[in-house]
């Protein structure tokens, strides 16, 4: 009965397929999701459907004390797109105990899939104030990853370097010294990287 045609076409035209695609709010899902008890038989029979809805419902229900890191290795590497990487970052990974483990684990993963994830969860552990000190020499692939033709990939790696940089003052000047070999490159990606970067740590530590 909210079936929206217009969101569910509007998604399907931006790349997001589903076999079923309702087209529901995120807070519809979130008001549907508070009339039932967290279960993780119901959650795991939910994430198993190609259904939109039901897969961001999976996030929503099953309960995070019961999410071990067996699951979570399983389920990062079933995530079919970008909205559902970030629902399940966004309304179960980040409240996991072992949420830096496996995000730090994520983010060396050879698996590009993987390792957006793993950048994306990093990102939502920052917002949170859930974030362990990160080294970004523990990140083997970031510097490439931030200039990477694959928009997913570079626009998480970006997200992730941000907050990274934000923890100090110094380490800001340390990451924004290393991308400034992009400062006046002609590959736009390359460019952008940079000035974004750049943007980001001028306004955030502005006096």
């Amino acid at each position: 009965m909210a079936m929206n045609g217009v969101a569910s076409a509007s998604m399907r035209q931006h790349g997001l397929e589903y076999k079923l695609n309702f087209g529901l709010s995120i807070q519809q899902l979130k008001d549907l999701a508070k009339r039932y008890e967290p279960s993780v038989e119901l959650a795991e029979a939910l994430w198993r459907e190609n259904t939109r809805e039901l897969k961001i419902l999976a996030t929503l229900l099953y309960p995070a004390e019961s999410f071990t890191e067996s699951e979570a290795a399983d389920w990062v590497s079933e995530i079919p797109n970008q909205e559902i990487r970030e629902q399940i970052c966004a309304n179960l990974l980040q409240v996991l105990s072992f949420a830096n483990q496996i995000a730090q684990a994520w983010v060396c993963s050879s698996d590009i899939e993987i390792r957006i994830t793993g950048y994306w969860l990093l990102a939502r552990l920052f917002i949170a104030k859930k974030n362990e000190a990160i080294l970004v020499d523990k990140l083997p692939f970031i510097w490439t990853d931030i200039i990477s033709e694959n928009i997913f990939l570079r626009k998480a790696s970006l997200l992730a370097l941000k907050h990274i940089g934000r923890q100090s003052k110094g380490l800001a000047d340390s990451i924004l010294q290393k991308v400034s070999v992009h400062k006046n490159e002609e590959n736009l990606i390359k460019r952008e990287a940079f000035d974004s970067i750049a943007f980001e740590f001028d306004y955030f530590f502005e006096d």
